[in-house]
């Protein structure tokens, strides 16, 4: 397929051709015998054929390129969303603090797929599959009374993960955050705890 550059030129060149035929058919229809007529007339046709398939071509090169646009809009949020989280993560490890979140005996180990109840404390959604992208979540405006949760301190949302250890800070976390794409087997530790383990 054409580029948008010669799919233009193609288009501008064949309006062009056809403005020339239609003028001549005008100033000279009433000279020319009917097979004449019809002959002009086919050409005037074809050279909108041609200027429909063009426009037609221009039309299918715009909606690729939205579409590969698209995908690497996707591809730059879901970095963004990772780049931020790492560096909050690192943030935090510089300055480390209790958040107070610890919620022990009120949480099972590992859930998929949670949100967050009027508790504050995420719970397991019943009619909701899919995860809503990270990308999107940042751009939705957060209530201020909803806690946060995870690395990023965003809201629960989509599959979220809970740290094994009853004293993590934090506790909760989403997949995207903490790179997983499935629930591991056996205990999983967030980073930050993992980090405070090897310090000791």
């Amino acid at each position: 397929m054409a580029t948008a550059i010669y799919l233009e030129d193609y288009l501008d060149n064949t309006k062009a051709e056809i403005n020339i035929l239609a003028a001549e058919y005008l100033a000279t229809v009433k000279t020319l015998s009917s097979k004449q007529r019809v002959a002009h007339l086919q050409k005037i046709k074809s050279a909108y054929n041609k200027c429909k398939e063009y426009s037609d071509d221009k039309v299918q090169l715009a909606m690729q390129t939205s579409e590969t646009v698209d995908e690497y809009i996707q591809r730059l949020d879901a970095d963004l969303a990772r780049f931020e989280a790492d560096l909050k993560e690192r943030m935090d490890e510089s300055n480390f603090e209790s958040t107070g979140r610890s919620q022990k005996g009120k949480r099972s180990s590992r859930h998929l797929g949670m949100e967050t109840s009027e508790e504050g404390t995420p719970k397991q959604k019943k009619h909701k599959s899919t995860s809503v992208h990270s990308s999107n979540m940042l751009d939705m405006p957060v209530d201020p009374n909803e806690p946060t949760y995870c690395l990023c301190h965003q809201v629960s949302y989509g599959e979220m993960i809970a740290c094994d250890n009853p004293d993590c800070p934090i506790e909760w976390f989403h997949f995207a955050c903490v790179k997983l794409t499935t629930k591991p087997k056996g205990k999983w530790f967030c980073p930050r705890c993992v980090q405070e383990k090897k310090k000791k």
